[in-house]
């Protein structure tokens, strides 16, 4: 049986319509509400995945959504590997191949007494350069005093506020325990000093000494030894970047490779520095290409200390006198206030600005896709400076655009929040009564007094403006910037090994707002040390200069012959630059030349260069350069001889090949598909690129 609906006219069929119409709405808002929930745990499920998988580099660099600030981009899926040109720019350096590290003692060296003469307790101040350099000597010190080193205190951690309390001091930055098991057949190294010595200490009680830069030998021994024998404890403050002469007398040359042992080998960064510095260097090499690290070395100290205001020309000109002042009035700067920064710039004196080492690349032959890391804390002068750069290079990167904010948080630790205590509103009004004008009335009327002087407050001199027109004096560093200087020591130590560990190493400028090597030179040495061969361009400022100034009305629009020219320059600097940093850079820091003493020679260079025309050439070069050098161990694995021959005859086979010409002047800065193989000037001469690849492969005689 059927059961029939019936309505007057049409009435019934106007209601069913009306509840089809209904449903419908109703199933749209359902579909459209469990879309946005899906959508929802989508997004929370990938950034989920985002922040807790294990295969971080992988992910992060194939997905779709940028997770990081840099998304690479290259013209040619890959950069072929047994081509001259990839030799040319990222292979190593022939003739440096067979100098190895080897700081091992030599000779007669005991281990640490067992009974030491005392404590020695040091404070380190400085920045990162300036602590790894003074950890090396104080080991030194404690060695040649036969002493107990208490783990040294690290000043730019301990009087900043507000940083994690996991991490104090010297385990703000390295690792303590690797410290002490690295050197414990060198030296006897406790983490505190006994409870009765730290009574003594927090009462000021211990002798202390504050030690000047050159300190010899001589100084600790007849001077620091006998309050040492008498208190059993002495206090040493290091402010300048070291408490030892560079170069010390030959009868302590193991106390040399003692320092490379401390900064090589035992000074580790904690383990979360580490970890994240590895993350950056796998995301780096994620597309499998290789990638320059590049070092600016523009911080307003060393700008100041070598009078370069004027090559800026803006307000950081004044910020840079202003900075040179203060050096001038504290005797760090032994001269005048005003100096011809141009003049300063064509003898070397000033660093290269990112446009100039974006030139020289791309007149070298690197590619407007190489992938270049920024280092450095500081690039005085703002992102702006760097602005050239990332014109003539489509991946420059650097540690914020290859690390996520809570990586960095991570290596932090738990901080405290730091509350501004200063006031941010002006004080309340306060009106002043007036006295009665019939008690105060005369018969002339009296002068207006001065107008009180108007209140300055913390918001009217803020930033660099401020405070320049405000006093000659460096303003005090405010809570947050105390942190941030603590925050700056885990930076470099990030970008310290992803510049060591680089395919190739480029310093803008080597030296520090006291005249003294710098972060660069660090790096340099400790690449020099780990492997010689590696691809460092030791730029020669002057020269460099020299050829900037040649095409300084056409900077994008280089002919052959500069282009050759600077090459050829760049190339023989390869060995050049070493002769000029064991010259003017070993006497003022060991560690940014530890060669020839931490080093040997392994095999016979000869027996592995055919084009060597006589058994003493590389070898007499190599002395001309580094002096006398130890014979490597038998001991060491000889196996990569056979290999480098097989490379050598790879290489003489690779020149023969045809390159394509050019016209006489042809563009730097051409991209896609304009670009020639290299990216840079091609050789417009088969003859040029012959003798120029048989010059890095066998050296030149001169």
């Amino acid at each position: 049986m059927k059961w029939v609906l019936t309505t007057k006219g049409g009435a019934g069929g106007g209601g069913g319509g009306e509840l089809k119409a209904g449903v419908f709405k109703s199933k749209l808002k359902w579909v459209g509400l469990f879309g946005l929930v899906l959508s929802a745990f989508s997004l929370f499920t990938h950034f989920l995945l985002a922040r807790y998988s294990d295969d971080f580099a992988v992910s992060e660099y194939q997905s779709s959504v940028t997770i990081f600030s840099w998304r690479p981009i290259f013209e040619n899926a890959d950069l072929p590997k047994s081509t001259t040109l990839r030799r040319r720019l990222w292979g190593p350096v022939t003739r440096l191949e067979h100098i190895h590290p080897y700081a091992n003692p030599r000779g007669n060296y005991v281990a640490p007494d067992l009974q030491t003469n005392g404590y020695i307790f040091v404070r380190i101040r400085g920045g990162f350069h300036e602590i790894r350099n003074s950890i090396c000597d104080v080991v030194v010190v404690a060695r040649l005093l036969n002493a107990t080193l208490v783990i040294p205190e690290i000043q730019s951690t301990t009087s900043s506020k507000g940083i994690s309390t996991q991490f104090k001091s010297f385990a703000y930055l390295y690792n303590e325990d690797q410290f002490m098991e690295s050197l414990a057949e060198d030296v006897k190294i406790v983490k505190t000093l006994p409870k009765n010595l730290k009574g003594a200490r927090r009462k000021r009680e211990i002798p202390s000494f504050k030690v000047p830069n050159s300190a010899s030998p001589y100084f600790y021994l007849h001077h620091v030894l006998p309050v040492l024998n008498k208190h059993s404890v002495v206090e040493l403050v290091v402010p300048d970047g070291g408490c030892l002469p560079a170069l010390l007398p030959p009868h302590l040359e193991e106390y040399q490779r003692l320092r490379c042992r401390v900064s090589f080998h035992a000074l580790k960064f904690r383990d979360e520095v580490q970890e994240l510095a590895t993350k950056i260097l796998y995301r780096l090499r994620a597309s499998g290409r290789p990638f320059i690290a590049y070092d600016p070395g523009m911080t307003r100290d060393a700008l100041a200390y070598h009078g370069c205001a004027e090559l800026f020309q803006d307000v950081h000109t004044e910020l840079i006198q202003h900075k040179r002042a203060w050096m001038i009035k504290r005797g760090i700067v032994k001269g005048n206030l005003t100096v011809d920064s141009a003049e300063q710039r064509l003898n070397g004196l000033c660093p290269l600005m990112p446009e100039e080492i974006g030139i020289v690349l791309r007149a070298y032959g690197y590619s407007w896709d190489t992938i270049i890391y920024v280092s450095g804390g500081e690039v005085f002068g703002g992102q702006k400076k760097l602005i050239p750069l990332h014109a003539m290079f489509e991946n420059v990167v650097d540690r914020t655009s290859l690390s996520m904010p809570w990586e960095l948080n991570r290596v932090y630790g738990r901080e405290a929040n730091l509350v501004d205590k200063s006031p941010k509103t002006s004080p309340p009004f306060k009106e002043e009564k007036k006295p009665n004008a019939l008690r105060t009335s005369n018969a002339r009327p009296r002068p207006l007094p001065p107008p009180p002087p108007r209140a300055k407050y913390p918001y009217n001199i803020e930033g660099w403006w401020g405070w320049v027109a405000e006093s000659d004096n460096e303003p005090e560093s405010t809570v947050i910037e105390l942190r941030t200087n603590a925050h700056k020591l885990l930076w470099e130590a990030i970008d310290y090994t992803v510049c060591v560990e680089a395919d190739v190493f480029v310093p803008g400028f080597d030296r520090d707002g006291k005249g003294h090597p710098n972060f660069a030179s660090l790096v340099m040495g400790h690449r020099l040390y780990k492997f010689a061969a590696s691809k460092t361009l030791r730029l020669d400022r002057k020269e460099i200069t020299s050829f900037l100034e040649e095409i300084h009305d056409h900077f994008y629009q280089a002919n052959h012959t500069w282009v050759t020219s600077l090459r050829r320059h760049m190339r023989r600097n390869l060995l050049d630059g070493l002769k000029e940093d064991f010259a003017k850079s070993k006497r003022l820091s060991f560690l940014s030349f530890p060669v020839p003493e931490c080093s040997c020679l392994r095999d016979n260079p000869s027996k592995v260069l055919p084009h060597a025309s006589s058994p003493s050439g590389n070898s007499s070069q190599l002395h001309g350069i580094f002096g006398a050098m130890h014979q490597c161990p038998s001991w060491m694995d000889r196996s990569d001889v056979v290999s480098r021959l097989e490379e050598v005859k790879e290489s003489e086979e690779d020149l023969d090949e045809d390159d394509s010409d050019s016209p006489a002047a042809t563009p730097l800065f051409r991209q896609s598909s304009e670009t020639p193989e290299g990216g840079g000037v091609e050789m417009s001469n088969k003859e040029d690129t012959q003798i120029e690849d048989q010059e890095e492969l066998e050296g030149v005689e001169r």
